[in-house]
């Protein structure tokens, strides 16, 4: 690909993007020793080795439901914007011209206003020479170059001979910029939704709006380091696509595709330190509550979020987060939990976490939401990518296998909402764990241990990670992922994660080994072995 020309017009919207969050208090460290015990501190000790931590006021978390809510909130934001919109994910459909034409009207009523977008290469460029992601983005260029930049990350993995003799249509399956942040100003939308009709209509997800100007700026630093290693979208109407994609000069690594190691080794020194823990565990002992960036005006934490980071093959604080949150050692009482993850297909370790967990001699119930075959985006797709809601039901039948192995106290639910590519018919894209606590008191307020259970001040808490990942193999072997486990005690955020949890319960019905070995869903020979050719050419599910 071609050196990026215009260098001089960069640099200064980097500049300018930069003064939006430097001007304010960026994330310090402070110590919380002085002040009381929180119950929490049982659930947080773990977590605050492992990613850094922003203590937040509970009503600064609105969870929104349906992917009408989500789209409207979006524009809403959008409209309003008024320094920055940042906008990470892995496409934004074609034929999205509604939510360009509100970014357009967003820059031409502010105009300070800047926008930076970024998408997955691969993706973002499938269906080139014809229309696009990025052919649709593109028009933001040309009517804004000073005030629009598009980035495409492209994968590492993929390069040389696999890339060309790979289809375009499964060449994702190598990995991609899979990252869902969605910021306007000092408001962020995490969730694990593209940004495309079917994903604004039809296509449930999980969504968590943040109104916090300090967790705003924590992700929008994510957003720009992985800017930074990325190609440009650049207009080019002499090229048959009318764009192009360069790897600008200012670009702290070399192209993924000319030295994939070196691109790697820069990619983790930039990243590395975006998710570097609160606090060591030789610090624990002096601060109780760890050191954390703290934005919540109150004397004690009701709720912190931890901002969790997946970069292949160097960097992974989620997985690490997952298992610390699910260990059935921890000093409060961990009662049941909720796994969800469109395509099931989770890492060994995430897999070995769930069935430990639910399993003798802690058998801590489980539900594990998965979608449906007739929820599943590739249903009675074309090609290849058809035989993948098959492919997603054998891997069902692998895990209820090992469960009943384990002898596990965990039961597979699976949505459905009418059938993909029918009237009524949605697909199921949710992913995320909510775990559910009985806390004990704290230790300066606990009662004698004669005293009642009423007596003895328990209380629940909870908690949920929300984000892009699907927990996979592939997610923490291949894919760029960003997410954040949010823990709290507050009983009205309690609430509605609950009411979420239930919703997404509302659409499902359980199976068993039976189910999956109908004739109707067992896997044919065609299915295992589109599985072991993708595994041998190295990407996976």
């Amino acid at each position: 690909m071609a050196e990026a020309s215009g260098r001089d017009r960069r640099e200064k919207f980097l500049r300018d993007l930069i003064e939006i969050t430097d001007s304010s208090s960026a994330p310090v460290a402070a110590n919380h020793a002085s002040q009381s015990p929180s119950a929490l501190v049982g659930i947080t000790t773990q977590l605050d080795q492992i990613a850094p931590r922003i203590d937040i006021r509970p009503d600064q978390i609105e969870v929104l439901e349906e992917p009408k809510e989500f789209y409207d909130t979006l524009k809403r934001l959008i409209r309003s914007a008024k320094q920055r919109i940042f906008l990470s994910t892995l496409y934004i459909g074609k034929t999205e011209h509604e939510l360009v034409s509100t970014i357009h009207e967003a820059l031409a009523s502010e105009g300070q206003l800047k926008v930076s977008i970024l998408t997955d290469a691969l993706r973002g460029t499938r269906e080139d020479p014809e229309s696009s992601c990025a052919s649709l983005l593109a028009n933001l260029i040309v009517a804004y170059p000073d005030r629009v930049e598009i980035r495409m990350y492209h994968t590492p993995n993929l390069t040389g001979l696999r890339k060309a003799l790979i289809p375009k249509r499964i060449n994702e399956g190598w990995g991609l910029q899979h990252i869902k942040l969605y910021g306007i100003d000092d408001q962020l939308i995490l969730s694990g939704a593209n940004l495309s009709s079917d994903y604004f209509t039809n296509r449930q997800d999980r969504y968590h709006l943040f109104s916090s100007r300090t967790v705003t700026d924590y992700f929008y630093r994510i957003h720009r380091a992985v800017c930074s290693i990325s190609f440009i979208l650049e207009d080019s109407p002499a090229s048959s696509s009318s764009h192009t994609l360069t790897w600008p000069n200012s670009n702290p690594a070399p192209s993924p595709l000319s030295d994939p190691r070196r691109y790697i080794q820069a990619a983790t020194r930039l990243l590395l330190p975006l998710c570097s823990p609160s606090v060591s565990s030789s610090s624990l002992q002096s601060a109780p509550l760890s050191a954390t960036t703290k934005e919540a005006d109150t004397s004690e934490t009701t709720t912190a979020l931890y901002p969790l980071l997946s970069h292949p093959p160097t960097i992974n604080t989620e997985l690490p987060a997952i298992r610390a949150l699910l260990s059935p050692l921890s000093s409060n009482h961990l009662t049941s939990y909720a796994f969800t993850a469109g395509y099931f297909n989770p890492h060994p370790l995430v897999k070995r976490t769930l069935l430990g967990l639910s399993s003798s001699p802690f058998s801590i119930p489980g539900t594990i939401l998965t979608a449906s075959p007739h929820a599943n985006g590739f249903y009675n797709s074309a090609g290849v990518s058809g035989l993948l809601p098959a492919a997603y039901s054998h891997l069902s039948l692998r895990f209820l296998q090992a469960a009943r192995h384990a002898r596990a106290n965990v039961v597979l639910r699976e949505w459905k909402r009418g059938i993909v590519g029918e009237e009524g018919g949605w697909t199921y894209h949710a992913k995320g764990v909510w775990a559910h606590f009985q806390l004990a008191p704290a230790p300066s307020q606990a009662p004698p241990q004669s005293s009642s259970p009423e007596e003895q001040g328990t209380e629940e808490a909870e908690a949920t990670l929300i984000g892009s990942s699907n927990y996979t193999t592939r997610s923490y072997n291949l894919d760029l992922e960003v997410g954040a486990l949010v823990v709290t005690n507050d009983k009205t955020l309690i609430r509605k994660w609950r009411r979420e949890e239930e919703n997404l319960k509302e659409w499902t019905q359980s199976v068993g080994e039976g189910d999956l070995k109908s004739k109707e869903r067992k896997a044919d020979w065609k299915v295992r072995g589109a599985m072991l050719i993708v595994k041998l050419l190295g990407g996976s599910l």
